[in-house]
């Protein structure tokens, strides 16, 4: 087998690769394409031919059936392992050689045709795929616009809503840096229990939002220092739900909003908003309950000063399988026991 390439020269921007181990074919097709005014390279070895559209781009490939040392779907085969776009056009000797239909749709070869000496049929092929091509290209120019105006919307809406939570934190002194410990707390414990990284990111982030609903909550109720009215409370209890609808309207959201909704469930199905027990709970507004309680226990409040660390363990130890989930418990007083340096360090750091 004979090698050669015919390399690119003036053209209409369109790259072409033909793939033929009959020199001759390569030549002609040369000619024809770059009167036709395509960017046109020629291989005769299948191989090389693998190699240059995996470091070089090209619009489509015309590429022939039967050659050695592999055949066209070989070739296609391996090009669909890193490249999904490239337009491919089969050549075939004879119809009876090409491949089954069923290969054609499972590689996505565009089209095939037999091979002539006049090159009509294959211009109207070429000319029709390049057609699609400039549609597909529009369609990802158009999408990679509208994603990159979205990603700017978003970031501005999640700036909105990180406004939003600091305003419910600058409300209270005493809840100063709440959110940052209960998002801190509940990723050493999703660690303890072996979550994955996406998991612990989605605790990060929901640890952070969990409270945004106080901000729907009037401050003569939020910042009120002595015992709340039934009446109080049940507004209290609002939170969560007026956190979804602000939060609820941004993707970005959605993988943690359960966080938000939930974390004030109870294992023993005596929580809020929907009275959800045991594991109808989600996994993480669980783990977020208990970093939440934590935390509240042993901050300082206008009402009390905070709660010495062995009353708060009693009291994790004492609500486990009633208010927590039993394994959730268990984690975060080993993490107690064995890691409380790192308890501290965020302590001291929010």
């Amino acid at each position: 087998m004979r090698k050669n390439m015919v390399e690119e020269t003036n053209s209409n921007g369109y790259k072409i690769i033909a793939v033929d181990d009959e020199m001759g074919i390569v030549d002609s097709l040369s000619i024809f394409l770059k009167r036709s005014g395509y960017n046109f390279t020629g291989v005769t070895d299948p191989l090389e031919a693998i190699e240059r559209v995996r470091n070089e781009h090209f619009d489509m490939m015309i590429l022939d059936f039967i050659m050695s040392p592999i055949h066209g779907d070989e070739v296609v085969e391996e090009i669909r392992k890193f490249n999904k776009d490239l337009y491919i056009l089969l050549l075939t000797g004879h119809k009876d050689l090409a491949p089954p239909l069923e290969t054609i749709r499972r590689l996505d070869i565009q089209g095939y045709c037999e091979k002539s000496d006049k090159f009509d049929q294959l211009l109207l092929l070429i000319e029709s795929g390049m057609k699609s091509i400039e549609q597909m290209n529009e369609i990802k120019e158009i999408n990679e616009e509208l994603s990159e105006t979205y990603q700017k919307l978003e970031k501005a809406y999640l700036e909105s809503i990180e406004t939003l939570r600091y305003t419910v934190e600058v409300k209270d002194p005493y809840t100063r840096g709440h959110s940052d410990r209960v998002s801190a707390y509940s990723v050493l414990i999703g660690k303890k229990l072996g979550l994955s990284d996406e998991d612990l990111e989605k605790l990060k982030v929901g640890g952070l939002f969990h409270d945004i609903g106080k901000i729907g909550i009037p401050d003569s109720i939020l910042l009120k220092e002595g015992k709340l009215t039934d009446e109080e409370y049940d507004k209290i209890k609002e939170h969560p739900l007026i956190g979804v609808k602000i939060l609820q309207n941004a993707s970005l959201f959605q993988d943690f909003i359960d966080i938000v909704k939930y974390h004030h469930e109870r294992f023993d199905g005596r929580g809020y908003p929907e009275r959800l027990s045991g594991e109808n709970i989600p996994l993480l507004a669980r783990i977020t309950a208990v970093a939440d309680t934590y935390d509240a226990m042993t901050s300082k409040r206008s009402y009390r000063d905070a709660l010495p660390l062995e009353v708060v363990r009693m009291e994790i130890e004492k609500c486990s399988g009633t208010q927590f989930d039993p394994t959730i418990s268990k984690a975060f007083l080993e993490i107690l026991d064995n890691q409380y340096s790192e308890i501290r360090e965020i302590m001291q750091n929010y």
